[in-house]
């Protein structure tokens, strides 16, 4: 079945660098390999061709950069993810990659296993973002997006299925960072429950991750300036 087996595209113009995730992320179990592009027109273009689950994006690549290559992936496919590799935790690239649609980012040095964890944690949904500098991340984009209010060719359409008033509730502590735990006792609800109002939020947004979910928010003014941390 598709979702036993998650389909992965590596995106670096390094050889060695993806023959060395590809060698660490060939090993797990549920992950499969299917392309690899050394440029970020390659990267879209493979996509395209092969609609995978999840991309590895490097930032820095000849032809179109990674967060250009995030903007046309998420464009024309909203649901596949993507994961950006970078060398540096700069906020303003940061920034600018979650509003392309990055779920998150991975650094390139980190160790193996924060690597595969953050591989799993945006497949299933969560966000591999370190919380502090997720929350500090919507924040800024929340205070960016009152300030510039969208023109209305840049508008988003409000989701095609309506979110309950609980879901509402859930998407609101989603742009404050909040992961399923902290939802679920902000709202006394187990954390099971707050899982499921994820999936389905994420689901109705038309978007990948819980991250992207939070963006999407923004963008439709679910959050306001007192509604808390």
């Amino acid at each position: 079945m598709h979702d036993e087996i998650k389909r992965l595209v590596l995106a670096d113009d390094h050889h060695l660098l993806r023959r060395g995730f590809r060698s660490l992320l060939s090993g797990e179990p549920g992950l499969e390999i299917v392309g690899e592009a050394s440029n970020g027109r390659e990267a879209v273009e493979i996509c395209r061709r092969l609609d995978p689950d999840l991309v590895l994006m490097d930032v820095r690549m000849p032809e179109m950069d990674g967060i250009t290559a995030t903007r046309e992936i998420k464009r024309e496919q909203p649901g596949v993810g993507v994961l950006i590799v970078t060398m540096h935790e700069n906020p303003d690239y940061l920034l600018e990659a979650l509003e392309a649609g990055a779920a998150g980012y991975v650094l390139k040095d980190a160790p193996a296993d924060r690597l595969i964890s953050a591989v799993h944690r945006t497949l299933n949904g969560e966000s591999p973002l370190n919380q502090e500098l997720a929350t500090q991340l919507l924040r800024r984009l929340a205070e960016e997006k009152q300030k510039t209010p969208p023109s209305p060719s840049k508008r988003r359409e409000p989701p095609g299925d309506a979110l309950t008033p609980r879901e509402a509730e859930v998407l609101q502590l989603l742009t404050t960072g909040q992961t399923n735990q902290q939802i679920a006792q902000t709202l006394t609800i187990s954390k099971g429950t707050a899982k499921v109002h994820v999936e389905r939020i994420i689901r109705k947004l038309g978007v990948s991750d819980r991250t992207q979910a939070a963006v999407r928010a923004i963008e439709l003014g679910f959050t306001s300036s007192d509604s808390g941390r």
